[in-house]
């Protein structure tokens, strides 16, 4: 589910993973070569939906064209095609 749209052709993309024990928020950057990845900008343990709203108005607050979508995924995997770094 789209959470808040960002800017069509500038913003980036957050992506909020939701689980059973919380959430992981991914964040896109471009790695050294040029090619798009993902990190786990809350860490790699799920928190909870305070840290995730934190985490998510603080990026905001930096980049106001982020994209934040959101997805069910119990086993935190991206639903997508990712690159995990």
């Amino acid at each position: 589910m789209v959470v808040r749209k960002g800017d069509q052709d500038a913003g980036g993309v957050l992506a909020i993973l939701r689980g059973r024990a919380g959430n992981v928020v991914l964040t896109q950057f471009r790695e050294n070569d040029g090619r798009l990845a993902w990190m786990r900008g809350t860490g790699a343990e799920p928190v909870s939906e305070a840290a995730t709203d934190e985490y998510v108005a603080k990026q905001l607050r930096y980049d106001p064209d982020l994209w934040v979508i959101e997805f069910e995924a119990a086993d935190y995997v991206p639903p997508f095609e990712a690159r995990l770094a």
